[in-house]
């Protein structure tokens, strides 16, 4: 059947994370997502990346993870050859997605007024560090300094640790999410008018939107939220606990769960100490409660007690590194990885995260590897050229 996003044209003028991660949403569910990359160099995640061997080849394991199924030109946005071949295709597209800093495009002259102009319906979407104005709006912007500046290292460790960043790149990611969500909701308006927007994606607007309950427990509450290490502020016992060969998350947050916590590790006399018995007092006694659980499920391994939990209707899951979780029969299930092989460029197989999400009509997924620097020159820019300008002269001029 045919893709959600068959037939939309996407030009991605992105770099590294958050931009190529909203792209590659888009191209997952189908559309056409011509990545417009700078000659020579390109995209920046081409030379980032766990492999030094890719990043020499400009195919960096950080430019593989999110740009399967985009097609790539080169363009100098700075010559006017440039400028004038980007807009004969801006004039082509939906969508067009930069992530430069603040006036970069209106430099170029290539601003959003400029190319809806051109062609009215367009959604131009510009996702950057802090949004188009404001007093940061000029600053660089790197996912830990989002994660900083909008409370989320507070609130990650426990208190002696904190704050500390998280783990993973959550604030270009939540940035890149956002953008596409954004995107796809202007292009249902675009199908019905044929009217275009510009949408300003803030890296650290969508992070804070992220944070949810702590943001909402100190806007509404009064309550300012605090670093609770593997602790879940709601419920008690809710986090994670020690057992015979791993931690355990368990998220008995009702009292039935509860009882039944108690009933499977033999600690019956814990339902009635006046310290356990209610769910308030669970959770300001919530320390010596994990103290008396982790005895108990020190006799089994994590596993174990994760399936007789669950069984029984108590929530929870082992802590798991990421080969076990890519390993683990419930992602293999649902064939969450896609591999490509061969890849322009690249010396072994290339295996990519599919979107988080599965379509009756089809799943989503990528339907090519991640294209090498200007691959679709020819394909996309050839037919653009102006009369007595070769495809080689082009490159020559941009390289």
């Amino acid at each position: 059947m045919q893709a959600l996003l068959a037939g939309v044209r996407v030009l991605d003028l992105t770099n590294v994370l958050a931009g190529p991660i909203c792209c590659y949403q888009l191209a997952q569910l189908g559309a056409e997502v011509i990545k417009v990359e700078e000659p020579r160099s390109g995209d920046l995640a081409r030379q980032l990346g766990a492999d030094p061997a890719l990043n020499a080849r400009g195919m960096g394991i950080s430019f593989l993870a999110q740009n399967a199924g985009k097609k790539s030109v080169t363009l100098n946005l700075k010559t006017q050859l440039g400028k004038e071949l980007f807009l004969k295709l801006a004039e082509t597209a939906n969508v067009v997605v930069e992530n430069f800093r603040p006036g970069v495009m209106e430099r170029l002259g290539l601003s959003a007024k400029t190319l809806q102009e051109r062609n009215r319906s367009l959604v131009y979407c510009a996702i950057s560090g802090f949004g188009q104005d404001g007093p940061l709006r000029n600053n660089p912007a790197y996912d830990q300094i989002i994660q900083g500046l909008s409370g989320v290292m507070s609130v990650t460790g426990t208190p002696e640790t904190a704050p500390l960043r998280v783990g993973y790149p959550v604030a270009d990611t939540m940035g890149g999410i956002t953008a596409a969500f954004a995107i796809t909701a202007a292009l249902f308006r675009q199908m019905r008018s044929g009217d275009g927007e510009i949408i300003d994606v803030s890296m650290l607007e969508a992070t804070l939107v992220s944070m949810g309950w702590n943001v909402s427990n100190y806007l509404i509450g009064g309550v300012e939220p605090q670093p609770m290490g593997n602790e879940n502020m709601t419920a008690a016992p809710s986090g994670a606990f020690q057992t015979k060969d791993g931690l355990l998350n368990i998220a008995a947050n009702r009292q039935i769960q509860f009882e039944k916590l108690c009933k499977l590790l033999n600690r019956p006399d814990l339902k009635s100490d006046p310290r356990f018995a209610e769910p308030e007092a669970r959770k300001v006694n919530r320390m010596a409660l994990k103290g008396e659980l982790e005895t108990a499920l020190r006799s089994r391994s994590a596993a174990e007690w994760s399936e007789l939990f669950n069984s029984h209707g108590i929530p929870a899951g082992e802590v798991l590194s990421v080969p076990q979780a890519l390993d683990h029969p419930q992602i293999v299930h649902r064939d969450f990885v896609k591999t490509f092989s061969p890849v322009p460029g690249v010396d072994r197989p290339v295996r990519v995260s599919r979107a988080g999400f599965r379509l009756a009509s089809g799943d989503p997924g990528p339907a090519s590897p991640p294209p090498a620097l200007g691959q679709h020159n020819a394909e996309i820019l050839g037919p653009l050229l102006p009369e007595g300008v070769s495809l080689a002269e082009l490159e020559a001029e941009t390289a």
